[in-house]
């Protein structure tokens, strides 16, 4: 099998298996300086690509609604920031999502989907089924990447939205582009 010599440039240029990368050079080319997140499993490349970035500042939250408050703060400082999370998350959020609508506050959130294709623990079946319903209801426009190829450019396009329209938009990444877990392969992380 011959390999391309052509170089990679852009989000879209990344490895299959490498989304995060993708990610990661979408925000820094949207200009997203702070970056919150929960540790999760899901974004843990991403997590550490956005640690080893010096132009970015990487903030590990006790909770997800604190993301919002400090994508908040920091945008009424100048400064355009992400929320990290999975899917269990954005129920803790919803209350701090009104804010975002009311006063017209921009967020990009980037949200590891559980409770779908194969989903191990019962547990995150009901917050990861309802999570479209929940942030639709809560006025954040909702894109799903439901393939590793589709996420870059959907972070593209949310950031883009987000920024320039002063909206919440939420990507939800697939659990087929994440991969299925088990109680093992979790404990082991």
């Amino acid at each position: 099998m011959a390999v391309s010599k052509k170089k990679a440039t852009g989000p879209a240029a990344v490895p299959r298996a490498d989304w995060p990368l993708g990610i990661h050079r979408t925000l820094a080319a949207s200009q997203v300086r702070l970056v919150g997140y929960v540790p999760d499993a899901g974004h843990k490349r991403l997590i550490e690509l956005c640690h080893a970035d010096r132009g970015m500042q990487s903030v590990v939250l006790s909770t997800e609604e604190e993301g919002v408050g400090l994508a908040a703060g920091a945008w009424l400082g100048g400064t355009r920031a992400a929320l990290l999370m999975q899917s269990s998350g954005v129920g803790n959020c919803i209350n701090a999502l009104g804010m975002l609508r009311e006063c017209r506050i921009p967020l990009l959130m980037l949200v590891t989907m559980r409770g779908q294709f194969g989903e191990f623990n019962p547990w995150q079946v009901p917050m990861g089924q309802a999570t479209p319903a929940v942030l639709s209801a809560m006025g954040v426009v909702v894109h799903e990447a439901n393939s590793a190829d589709a996420v870059a450019p959907a972070v593209e396009t949310a950031a883009r939205l987000a920024y320039g329209s002063y909206q919440a938009v939420a990507v939800l990444i697939s659990q087929a582009v994440i991969g299925i877990k088990s109680f093992q392969e979790q404990r082991s992380q």
